[in-house]
């Protein structure tokens, strides 16, 4: 059960970022005043899915909180590596961002660490 937890913690970050991104993309972006954003961002949680992003963020932190009942830190938070190679991959998909080989390379380092990390001492 406790690797639900893990995955429900990665599965509520990666839905956030993806959201977030998303309805940021739909906006004319951040005025320069520092009152104006202020108000842009005040208005922006209050849009439902700017909102479900914040809320699902909260429900991450829930899951992450149920996580550390069952794993040593130490074992578990290399685990929340995978929402950056979730990010990256979907990021592509959804919003048509670029992957160099660069990038891959260092997702791979990334899930290489997670592996080596993972294992038992």
């Amino acid at each position: 059960m406790g690797y639900i937890y893990i995955i429900g913690t990665i599965v509520f970050t990666v839905y956030g970022q993806l959201i977030l991104k998303w309805r940021m993309n739909q906006t004319e972006g951040l005025p320069e005043d520092l009152w104006d954003k202020f108000l842009f961002l005040f208005k922006l949680v209050f849009d439902p899915f700017v909102f479900s992003g914040l809320a699902a963020a909260f429900v991450a932190a829930l899951f992450w909180m149920a996580a550390m009942t069952k794993f040593a830190i130490s074992y578990a938070y290399p685990f929340m590596s995978l929402s950056f190679v979730l990010v990256v991959f979907l990021s592509a998909m959804v919003f048509n961002e670029s992957i160099g080989w660069l990038k891959v390379i260092g997702l791979l380092l990334v899930i290489s660490g997670l592996i080596v990390s993972s294992q038992s001492a």
